[in-house]
């Protein structure tokens, strides 16, 4: 399991050291971490980055980017990957697509959950996310003394899925992939305590419809998890077709990354 770390605002930072991989060796500590937006860091939050990491892979759009600008930290290099290209209710977090969140929230629960297994789709599908993840491989085969730190908002579905492929290409075994994905869910209920008291504030109600809907649109879910990988399937014979033709990791590349990032 990845290892919650110590921050003072920053909720769901997560180092992957440790976990365990099918050929019994482990993920190094302090190499691969990640975690929602550093927007609401504080000072202290911000001196251990700095001492923490060498370079910050940001996943979320550029309208999001403006509205929560990451900390610039001495000795950091700064990588914007967008991994969504438009507005994306419930998962770019921008203020025009949390009002398109809320209305879909109201509206029904099946969409919302079916809306967020098409986003996870999407990651495998879409050319522009799949490039996105292409470029985020090449930053991992990068030599670097710190760690690669990756975000996007709440850290759980653009940031969660990168994770479910860095340990993909380290060969941790699929059950722990999907039990550490999930664990996003222990460390965001502050989070989804926060927009459901804004339904409230908005509605002057929260609805048991609107209560299911919020659990599938802000939370982790294995379903998600498991539409992304039927889709690569479909597209690619499995997930390790992805890995190479999608991403395009050479086996020399993942023998490479096993041996910079396990030990």
């Amino acid at each position: 399991m990845s290892r919650l770390m110590a921050f003072e605002k920053l909720n769901n930072t997560r180092d992957l050291g440790g976990m365990p991989t099918a050929d019994g060796r482990r993920i190094r500590s302090g190499k691969l971490i990640r975690s929602g937006h550093l927007f609401a860091s504080s000072e202290a939050d911000r001196a251990a980055l700095a001492a923490l990491a060498d370079a910050v892979v940001d996943f979320r759009t550029e309208k999001e980017r403006r509205e929560k600008p990451d900390p610039q930290l001495a000795g950091i290099a700064y990588h914007h990957l967008p991994i969504l290209n438009d507005l994306t209710e419930g998962v770019t977090r921008e203020r025009e697509a949390d009002e398109k969140a809320i209305s879909l929230l109201m509206r029904d629960a099946g969409r919302a959950k079916g809306y967020m297994c098409g986003i996870y789709t999407g990651f495998v599908a879409n050319a522009f996310s799949v490039e996105g993840y292409a470029r985020f491989v090449r930053l991992l085969l990068a030599e670097r003394d710190r760690a690669l730190l990756w975000h996007c908002t709440a850290g759980k579905d653009r940031a969660g899925f990168a994770s479910v492929i860095v340990e993909e290409l380290l060969g941790v075994d699929r059950d722990a992939i999907k039990e550490d994905y999930l664990r996003t869910n222990e460390h965001l209920m502050q989070e989804v305590a926060a927009l459901r008291e804004m339904l409230r504030r908005r509605t002057g109600q929260v609805s048991e419809e609107a209560e299911l809907a919020m659990g599938y649109m802000f939370g982790a879910s294995e379903e998600y998890l498991d539409a992304a990988y039927s889709k690569a399937d479909e597209l690619y014979g499995g997930f390790e077709g992805f890995l190479e033709q999608g991403l395009r990791v050479t086996a020399e590349e993942k023998e490479r990354l096993r041996h910079m990032y396990l030990e």
